[in-house]
């Protein structure tokens, strides 16, 4: 035999060796519980008072707007929420800060404060709705309207334990906090006020829960099971203006590389070829440790085996969901354009703007130095409008993230609890001077329909959700 065919022979060899080993541990991997869990709970009495209750709620319509100061829609709220939570009303201590509501929950053995927190304000609700969007109506066991997802249904649930906590006796042995901005769907001063207020006061927080992840079933592709998902990571933002300008003219007789032409040449190069990094974080790494037991075979495979298909699968991930995308690079989204206001003029200026997500490895000055790059070469100039750095990274094996996860286990037993990236933004962002532990988790129960009504038509919640909802805040307050 010549060298050659040795040469050949082993090689093929170690394919058969490194496909074995793949198969081995892939095959190694046993469903967990989480497999078969399914959430149905009874629409009982209890449901159905909590489902009224966040109606009202619900009815207070709260749209918030940067083009409108005016904040006598969230007093009314402050109203509504005064008389369904009459106990916790006469126990907090209120501050409110604009509309913008902090209240205190004095602990009896002064441990490290907690703060739970959730956004009374909403965004619009535009389009054809099949039941009022501020109707709050209860049908079919279920909660309708503009906010019940995002997030009234999670603020609900976190001032109701309160109030039944208050009722039955219970006083925690932390101070606990609860707030609710009236700012956060217009990235607005509500939270970073509260947060300021917290600093001056010389306040540390061991743990912030806000809005976040929830619980899923079949949260990705290729996964089956019921997950519970704990933000531990959240991006940061920016919203960023790319101008172009020429001199104008008549439409008839247009030049080459118009304002518009250049944009649009623009936009489709950072389409094509997007000049962020992708790569595998320590926390989408873990989401999907935790998830490959549960994967279709040939996803289990390569999820068993990043060993192998880690350096392939971060430029590939992109392509297979835009989700799971998101997770690993900073994005770019064009959202508004404007041209000249006659239809046969050419513009002398023209631009669009862009929303960023800055992911942790290249965050806002990098990311931005690589569009500016890119708009250069089309004589674009870039204005940032806003930015936001990324949030701390949490720390998924720390004791915060573990009580939360504990809770979590006790109240929907056998669900999977798994860290993640929010390529959203919270009001999270505004308290890393005040807390190390801020974590993204709302713990309801909600089905895919509800999930894609967040920011769109027919948002509702099941009432059922809503006790589990208020069981688990009981318990992570009694936990403290």
């Amino acid at each position: 035999m010549n060298i050659a065919a040795v040469c050949v022979l082993v090689v093929l060899i170690i394919l058969i060796l490194i496909l074995c080993i793949c198969l081995i541990r892939a095959l190694s991997l046993k469903p967990t519980p989480a497999m078969d869990v399914k959430i149905a709970e009874e629409v009982d009495e209890r449901a159905l008072l909590y489902g009224k209750r966040l109606g009202d709620m619900i009815r207070c319509e709260t749209v918030s707007n940067d083009m409108d100061k005016d904040t006598s829609k969230f007093y009314k709220f402050h109203k509504v929420l005064e008389e369904l939570f009459p106990d916790f009303h006469t126990v907090c201590e209120k501050n409110d800060f604009n509309g913008s509501l902090l209240y205190k929950w004095k602990g009896n053995k002064g441990k490290e404060p907690v703060l739970l927190m959730s956004h009374m304000d909403v965004v619009e609700a535009s389009g054809k709705w099949d039941h009022d969007p501020f109707g709050g109506e209860l049908v079919d066991g279920k909660v309708w309207g503009r906010g019940t997802v995002d997030t009234k249904g999670n603020l609900f649930c976190i001032m109701q334990a309160v109030e039944e906590l208050i009722t039955e006796g219970y006083q925690p042995e932390c101070d606990v906090y609860i707030a609710s901005s009236c700012t956060e769907e217009i990235v607005g001063e509500g939270a970073a006020i509260i947060a300021q207020y917290l600093k001056e006061h010389g306040i540390w927080l061991k743990l912030l829960l806000d809005e976040g992840g929830m619980i899923m079933e079949n949260p990705l592709g290729g996964l089956k099971g019921t997950y519970g998902m704990v933000g531990v990571l959240e991006k940061g933002y920016g919203d960023v203006k790319f101008t172009a300008g020429s001199k104008g003219g008549h439409a008839s007789a247009p030049s080459k590389n118009t304002p518009i032409a250049r944009l649009a040449a623009f936009i489709c190069e950072i389409e094509k070829k997007s000049p962020f990094k992708a790569r595998l974080n320590p926390t989408i790494l873990e989401m999907f440790r935790c998830y490959a037991p549960n994967m279709v075979f040939p996803m289990k495979l390569v999820f068993a085996n990043l060993w192998l298909f880690k350096p392939v699968l971060a430029g590939v991930l992109s392509l297979m969901n835009p989700l799971a995308g998101a997770m690993i690079k900073t994005t770019l989204a064009f959202t508004t354009a404007k041209g000249s206001k006659g239809y046969n003029v050419l513009p002398e200026e023209a631009y669009v703007t862009g929303n960023m997500r800055f992911i942790h490895h290249q965050g806002t000055k990098e990311s931005i130095r690589l569009v500016k790059e890119i708009a250069e070469k089309y004589d674009i100039t870039t204005e940032i409008i806003s930015t936001y750095e990324p949030c701390p990274e949490v720390d998924y094996k720390g004791e915060a993230f573990k009580l939360v996860e504990k809770t979590a286990n006790v109240i929907y037993p056998g669900v999977g609890i798994t860290p993640y990236v929010m390529t959203g933004t919270t009001d999270c962002k505004f308290y890393s001077e005040v807390c190390d532990n801020a974590l993204r988790f709302a713990p309801l129960y909600i089905n895919k329909q509800q999930h894609a009504s967040i920011h769109g038509l027919n948002e509702n919640i099941d009432a059922a959700s809503l006790k589990k909802g208020v069981d688990y805040f009981k318990l992570l307050i009694k936990s403290l």
